[in-house]
């Protein structure tokens, strides 16, 4: 059965998955870069966002990192994932942070509250942005994954959604040694155990922790 799962996710030593002031010259907000140093060692990472044969092909952070693209066959993501433009589209000159050749290689729905036409990429990429809720971007996932998985790619207000309606079944979050202080707590508010959510893994490389959370049901 296909699951609905969150890979990579990478969280500070403080709880934050971003850091503050978001923007164009800070998508991940400032500090929020180093967050994924243990990913950007990955030879899994440099091929699928610079398209180099470069990084490591062994060890737990290159597991991880190819784990979090195996079997996914649509993937999920919030408005500000997808670009710093907010409110109303003024345009559509805005395709997003990866170029004309995203990494998804899959559809992707965009959670927003304003419509626009799907975007066809190259490699197998379109985004669909939805503007009716999370559980109908999740049924037009599924239905678009074709019985593979579907990843839920963030932010983490996206994140924290799916996980109050227990809509996911696994995370996998890597803990970064950093201290960011300020920013979006991924866990804030948030219930795990009461939500049935449970740790199944976890093990450490000298840059990241790495943990995975199941849901177990019942809560």
């Amino acid at each position: 059965m296909s699951k609905v799962r969150v890979e990579s996710f990478t969280i500070s030593l403080d709880g934050f998955g971003a850091g503050p002031g978001q923007d164009l010259n800070n998508p991940l907000g400032v500090g929020g870069t180093a967050l994924h140093a243990w990913a950007m060692t990955t030879r899994t990472f440099q091929r699928a966002v610079f398209g180099k044969e470069e990084g490591t092909t062994a060890g737990i952070d290159e597991a991880y990192a190819a784990r979090g693209f195996a079997n996914v066959g649509a993937w999920i993501m919030g408005r500000n994932m997808f670009g710093p433009v907010r409110g109303p589209w003024p345009d559509e000159s805005w395709r997003g942070w990866w170029g004309e050749d995203p990494v998804y290689h899959a559809p992707v729905f965009v959670l927003t509250s304003h419509s626009r036409a799907p975007l066809v990429m190259a490699g197998g990429t379109t985004f669909h942005f939805v503007t009716t809720g999370i559980v109908a971007a999740l049924e037009q996932a599924r239905e678009a994954a074709q019985g593979r998985d579907v990843r839920i790619g963030g932010g983490v207000n996206v994140i924290q959604q799916y996980l109050r309606a227990r809509l996911i079944d696994e995370l996998h979050i890597a803990v970064s040694p950093v201290l960011l202080g300020a920013g979006e707590r991924l866990f804030d508010g948030v219930d795990l155990p009461a939500l049935g959510y449970a740790c199944t893994r976890h093990e450490s490389s000298p840059n990241a922790t790495h943990v995975l959370l199941t849901r177990l049901d019942p809560p």
